[in-house]
């Protein structure tokens, strides 16, 4: 999502474990990154405030009340589920996250984030592994974007029904329209992948329920190793070689 849609008022934060991979989408928008030229730095005024290259930090910010209005975390590459670098800490890394939001009390005037946070976990892909429904193919004007096999989506929130399965077809552009429902944004404005998605993800929530009561994910990893973690931080994959 452009930050320049999003209305007034509405703040963002990316988080991601380098500047110049594929997984930190704010590089690729000039009007964010603005560039020192080829092969130099993103130095423009939204990169700087709100691009931040500690992917953990995302656990800070929560605990500190300063979560954005809308927060991309992409992992670093030991805490992925990608093949071959990660080292089985991913599970717990999206269990820390969503444990720190689910247990948050304090923030939002004593509220707390559960109440009014939708948590998307995505995917990049499925990883390689067998899948017996076909790809739907797309009709032109669609050209070479079109679906692949399936990959996980999982939606997390105080309104969705325990074990809930939506089993409408959804794309990473249900994601986008998501945001510009939620955000009063006209859904497809962006005219890619938004647009052509047919659903927002509002099938897997209900506003008149209830929040529910949150309940913690036990994991072999706490929110701390993450915050301690000294390794070098590398991408989730370099897109080089095959699944």
């Amino acid at each position: 999502m452009d930050a320049d849609l999003l209305p007034g008022g509405i703040t963002w934060r990316y988080y991601a474990p380098s500047a110049g991979s594929i997984w930190t989408a704010p590089n690729a928008i000039q009007h964010i990154c603005q560039s020192t030229g080829p092969g130099g730095e993103c130095v423009g005024p939204d990169w700087s405030a709100n691009v931040d290259l500690k992917p953990a930090d995302v656990l800070s910010d929560v605990a500190a009340c300063n979560l954005r209005s809308i927060s991309w975390v992409i992992p670093t590459g030991a805490n992925s589920d990608h093949a071959k670098v990660n080292d089985g800490g991913g599970p717990s890394w999206v269990s820390a996250i969503v444990n720190a939001i689910g247990n948050s009390s304090t923030c939002d005037n004593n509220a707390g984030y559960w109440r009014n946070t939708a948590i998307v976990i995505a995917w990049d892909d499925w990883g390689g592994w067998y899948d017996h429904d076909r790809p739907t193919v797309l009709a032109q004007p669609e050209g070479d974007y079109q679906y692949g096999f399936r990959a996980p989506l999982v939606f997390v929130s105080a309104y969705t029904p325990v074990g809930y399965i939506n089993n409408e077809r959804h794309d990473f552009g249900s994601v986008l329209r998501f945001l510009e429902h939620n955000f009063g944004i006209r859904e497809g404005a962006l005219n890619f992948a938004d647009s052509r998605a047919a659903n927002d993800l509002t099938g897997f929530y209900d506003l008149t329920r209830a929040p529910r009561a949150y309940q913690n994910i036990n994991a072999p990893k706490s929110a701390t190793c993450f915050l301690d973690d000294k390794r070098k931080a590398t991408d989730p994959d370099d897109d080089g070689d095959d699944h």
